[in-house]
């Protein structure tokens, strides 16, 4: 049996996957058939780099997909690329039509994804400049307590010398 599935590297709490095509008996990190993308969980949104081609390829000859790759796939539209061409296939629909419904599909879900680049982008910049901010406002009060400090400094001395000398018994 062949399965799509992760092959982790990367070192210690950095883990980065490869997403091969193996047979099932091999191990994880082990022998392959075909290197067909990385996936990247580390970045927000995680970053996905996949040959969509070949994946589509091997679910088409018959490949399992794991549950996390099914998933990813189902991300990228490989998924529903196959359900629309076993829906060509049976003659439910035209190949036009299966890629027409396929293209909709993918602008709308890469207008989604750029929505969300857009929306951490900015809480990223958002939380920048509140902790900017906060800095200027603790820097602007540390300035203003040693401002009153050297005035209450510069003042003692002053009031010293204006004060008249008290007589000693």
């Amino acid at each position: 049996m062949v399965k799509i599935r992760l092959a982790r590297r990367g070192r210690k709490k950095l883990a980065m996957f490869d997403v091969v095509v193996t047979d099932a008996r091999s191990p994880r990190d082990g022998k392959f058939i075909e290197k067909i993308g990385t996936y990247n969980p580390q970045t927000v949104p995680a970053s996905i780099v996949l040959q969509d081609d070949r994946a589509f390829h091997w679910l088409m000859v018959g490949a399992q997909p794991t549950d996390t790759i099914r998933a990813i796939l189902s991300y990228r539209g490989v998924m529903y690329k196959k359900h629309l061409q076993i829906g060509v296939n049976k003659g439910a629909l035209t190949q036009e039509q299966a890629d027409n419904k396929l293209a909709d599909w993918v602008k709308a879900k890469q207008e989604k994804i750029q929505t969300k680049i857009d929306s951490v982008a900015k809480t990223k910049a958002d939380q920048v400049k509140l902790r900017k901010e906060a800095e200027s406002k603790v820097r602007e009060a540390k300035a203003e307590a040693i401002r009153k400090k050297s005035e209450v400094a510069a003042a003692a001395p002053a009031a010293e010398e204006t004060a008249p000398a008290e007589p000693q018994a």
